[in-house]
């Protein structure tokens, strides 16, 4: 054994415990995030489901050739792009904002409350949300009869394709953006309160101690954050658009996630729906490894 060897070996041991701690969570990633990935073989392979996955013959990239060369494909990735895009550009400061704004609160029962009423749609499922959603924008849905009521016409917000990208935008942003500003309210009260009062002493005013103190205390979250949901990019969430769109919408509701599960599960084309899953992953991988070189040479905190 080395001197180095041995100098790790003696450094664990000494942490023993903290190992200790984390292995509970070593193992749930091991168990249900790095064994699954032997199954990604089904992408390259002609599934057969009584000869398995193990024995089934290897077909090479014809499962992604057959993707690629699919009339849907530009349409998935066109409205995939569109919807993650959107709830970035338009999602991601929302959160922000909200955590200014409250942070500017001096009631803190009132401060609580907001922050509870606003987090707590986070914790409802998009079968549930979704339902309130309905109630709220159907075609009898309570928007509708306001403006039935005020002598308009119904709007399809639902079932129009004009609208329908809108309405998932919106809705995401509404049950998520409580629990988001939680981190950035973290983050706020580890800001040094002497760099406002050095602020104040220069003469500086509420909105000036935002932009020049409290914002740039925001910005190593914010760049962690922001590369972190373009490493989800193509994933522009199968639960709410499952619920919320219809055959009526499909030309631009219709995503990557949607697809395999009508073509992996409905159609039982287990390898074609495999072969997105692998797709999806690298475009993610590359996304979220570049944002992050990108933070590097700005300066900026990285994720690793």
């Amino acid at each position: 054994m080395t001197a180095a060897t041995a100098t790790t070996a003696r450094r664990i041991w000494r942490h023993r415990w903290i190992y200790l701690l984390i292995l509970p969570t070593i193992v749930y990633f091991v168990i249900f995030a790095y064994a699954p990935m032997v199954g990604l073989q089904i992408a390259f392979k002609d599934f057969k489901v009584f000869a398995g996955m193990w024995k089934s013959p290897w077909v090479g990239f014809e499962h992604f050739q057959t993707l690629f060369g699919s009339e849907k494909f530009p349409q998935l990735i066109r409205n995939t792009l569109l919807i993650s895009v959107y709830r970035i550009v338009f999602g991601f400061p929302v959160p922000i904002i909200f955590a200014l704004l409250l942070n500017e609160v001096r009631r803190v029962w009132f401060k609580r409350g907001v922050q509870t009423v606003t987090y707590f749609p986070h914790f409802l499922s998009w079968v549930v949300f979704a339902g309130i959603v309905v109630n709220l924008l159907g075609p009898t849905g309570i928007l509708n009869t306001l403006i039935v009521e005020a002598g308009g016409e119904r709007i399809n917000f639902l079932t129009n394709p004009d609208t329908f990208r809108s309405v998932l935008v919106l809705t995401g942003i509404l049950k998520e953006f409580g629990w988001g500003a939680i981190i950035y309210l973290a983050a706020l009260s580890g800001i040094d309160p002497q760099l406002y009062e050095a602020a104040r002493v220069d003469g500086a005013g509420k909105l000036r101690q935002i932009w020049h103190v409290t914002l740039p205390g925001l910005r190593p979250v914010m760049a962690v954050l922001l590369v972190l949901s373009l490493g989800n990019l193509l994933d522009a969430g199968f639960d709410q658009v499952f619920q919320l769109y219809n055959g009526a919408v499909l030309e631009v509701g219709d995503i990557i996630d949607t697809y395999v599960y009508r073509v992996g599960l409905l159609d039982a084309q287990f390898e074609l729906a495999t072969a997105v899953g692998l797709f999806k992953g690298v475009i993610g991988l590359i996304m979220i490894v570049s944002a992050n070189q990108v933070l590097k040479k700005m300066g900026q905190r990285s994720v690793w």
